[in-house]
């Protein structure tokens, strides 16, 4: 460390959305030339408190300093321009531009108030060498690069701005080792020249080899904190795990049967996932836990059909699905809640009706033309099934709260007669009430015989719903477990790589 006062300390910082607490008094401090790794489960509050840095966000409560006097951005750029870059996990190109572009965007080099394309080239060149990537085509589109090259395009970007505090948010979740090992050198470079660097990995073979000290956030407060040097992964995976069981999980009495679903050898789009193989028996409760940038949502897609999949197979009972097709999935009895409900989960604009029955419109209709009656008829008998609070079927679905458009999107699957349910967080965004409908919802549809394969972030919720897991680390799946054989330490420990259990 270069010097003894912090050049930057938050304290008391609170941040909430709504009813929802997202940051409840984090302090944290950090000194040029420091890299300091900040670890926590997703949800915790990581990127909440990196926005409120970075100018994103507005604190509730609470103060920052930045080199001794007060600091609180207006916004991003204010942020900037007191030295402080961020690199977040979900890239932010723009992808119609060139690499060069892209590095240089915001801070174009210009001469008599044009931008100069040869310096800006020069400027470019030189941020993508300190990463060792500086035979990257520079005229390449962003959008056109496999995304471990676009991620490398956005360290550039914030390199190139000269921070003196840089904020590296899960940079090698996208990354090959080789690509890793160059960026940590950089890190460590960046380090002895001064720059202040907060390191957010999940994995703590990383934020050991890069951090001195770290701090843990657990439900949006900084629990502890210390050196790596004095602390085991044990130690630090219960810091990460314990917390008060605030949730309920109802179950509903359920038996395995025959397998219904087998996945061979899956691989998706640039490796996202790079080996997912499972069985999926009927009335089976399926979970899959991984961390951000493991490539959870994207093994859903490729074996739903929304993304390619570019090796294995996928089985419905006795029949073979082809690669990229959703209408063969649909056919096949397979239904899927993503876990984006607003972006292409749900059509907001558009009614309950219409959303519900949009995947089978066969038996809604008469002659080939939807009946209003008919839709109706049945909209109003899922919405029963699933306790939709609405004022009807014609009412729209952007006017229904977050747990009843949840629910809305799982009596589509309801309507559908899926047997196989594909669960993209399914209770994300919704209150403790309305998440204990979706459980039991879940449980009676396993106690049907259907197979569900739920994704989730939150390990009460799987250990409390689920009857096997699996982990998925790097893209790679690994194998189901009886619920009973994990713990949240052992799961957690599974994620992230660790070589013995913290249970």
């Amino acid at each position: 460390m270069s010097n003894l006062m912090p050049l930057l300390r938050m304290r008391g910082i609170a941040k909430a959305f709504g009813a929802t607490q997202a940051l409840g008094g984090v302090d944290l401090e950090l000194r040029a030339g420091e890299v300091l790794a900040l670890i926590g489960e997703n949800g915790a509050g990581k990127s909440t408190l990196m926005k409120v840095l970075s100018g994103v966000l507005s604190a509730d409560a609470g103060q920052m300093t930045l080199a001794g006097a007060t600091y609180a951005p207006r916004d991003p750029h204010d942020a900037r321009a007191h030295g402080i870059a961020i690199v977040h996990q979900e890239l932010a190109l723009a992808p119609h531009l060139t690499v060069a572009q892209n590095i240089m965007l915001g801070r174009e080099p210009r001469r008599f108030g044009f931008i100069a394309p040869s310096a800006l080239r020069t400027q470019a060149r030189a941020a993508l060498a300190q990463l060792g990537a500086e035979t990257l085509d520079l005229d390449a589109r962003a959008g056109d690069l496999p995304l471990a090259a676009q991620q490398l395009v956005e360290i550039s970007r914030a390199l190139a701005a000269g921070p003196r505090l840089l904020v590296l948010d899960e940079p090698t979740s996208s990354l090959g080792r080789a690509d890793a090992e160059q960026l940590f050198a950089v890190v460590r470079r960046l380090a002895h020249n001064g720059v202040a660097v907060i390191y957010i990995s999940h994995f703590l073979d990383e934020c050991r080899a890069l951090a001195e000290r770290f701090i843990v956030l657990r439900d949006g407060v900084s629990v502890t904190s210390g050196r790596f040097n004095e602390v085991s992964d044990q130690t630090l995976i219960q810091h990460l795990t314990a917390r008060p069981a605030t949730e309920t999980f109802p179950r509903t009495p359920h038996a395995i049967g025959a397998p219904l679903l087998t996945v061979d050898g899956l691989r998706g789009r640039n490796d996202r996932p790079r080996e997912v193989s499972f069985t999926l028996r009927a009335g089976e409760i399926l979970g899959i836990y991984g961390l951000v940038g493991a490539g959870r949502s994207e093994a859903l897609r490729a074996l739903f059909g929304l993304d390619p999949r570019v090796a294995g197979n996928v089985r419905v009972a006795d029949r073979t699905l082809p690669p990229a097709s959703v209408t063969a999935a649909l056919s096949a009895g397979i239904g899927m809640l993503s876990e984006d409900r607003k972006g292409e989960g749900l059509m907001m604009m558009r009614s309950i009706a219409d959303n519900l029955t949009l995947s089978r419109l066969g038996n809604v209709s008469r002659a080939g033309f939807v009946s209003t009656r008919r839709q109706h008829a049945a909209t109003a008998q899922q919405l029963k099934r699933t306790g939709v609070k609405a004022r009807g079927p014609e009412q729209c679905v952007g006017e229904l709260s977050g747990g009843n458009q949840q629910k809305v999107a799982l009596a589509r699957l309801l309507h559908h007669d899926a047997r196989v349910w594909l669960l993209d967080e399914p209770t994300r965004g919704i209150d403790v009430a309305a998440k204990a409908e979706v459980y039991r919802l879940i449980g009676a549809q396993a106690a049907a015989g259907c197979g569900v394969v739920m994704v989730s972030s939150q390990l009460p919720e799987l250990l409390g719903v689920c009857d096997t897991v699996a982990v998925l680390r790097r893209g790679v799946l690994g194998p189901a477990r009886p619920v009973a054989q994990w713990t949240p330490g052992s799961v957690l420990a599974a994620a992230i790589g660790a070589d013995r259990d913290a249970d």
